[in-house]
């Protein structure tokens, strides 16, 4: 399993990554973090994986290739668990979370990838 974490600081806050992502795991809210339109990016998963296999409310599986993916979501927070999942389909689920502004934690590395965001 790879895990991939999303969230989006608050203007003007910057804190340890971390901390946010084992705060994440006690399913607490997190001061600093802006709250989600979770149902709008869970839509757009949706929209863009149509033609993966939906298997429940939460979890995809790709049919015609590898991989299958789940996302757990907080009112801050989106977690996606891939499972053998290809890097150019974890690399949608990326650009799908800057859509909304939220870079990608990689808790592997670990790192933050939000410099993109650092100019504005």
């Amino acid at each position: 399993m790879y895990e991939l974490l999303f969230w989006k600081y608050l203007e003007g806050v910057y804190l340890n990554h971390q901390e946010v992502y084992e705060a994440i795991d006690e399913q607490k809210t997190i001061e600093g973090l802006e709250e989600l339109p979770v149902t709008v990016i869970m839509n757009r998963i949706a929209s863009v994986f149509s033609k993966w296999e939906r298997v429940d409310e939460n979890s995809w599986k790709n049919n015609n290739g590898v991989g299958a993916f789940q996302v757990k979501t907080t009112p801050q927070t989106v977690q996606i668990d891939c499972y053998g999942t290809e890097g150019k389909t974890m690399d949608k689920l990326v650009d799908i979370m800057e859509e909304f502004k939220c870079p990608l934690f990689d808790p592997q590395v670990p790192a933050r990838y939000d410099e993109m965001y650092e100019e504005e």
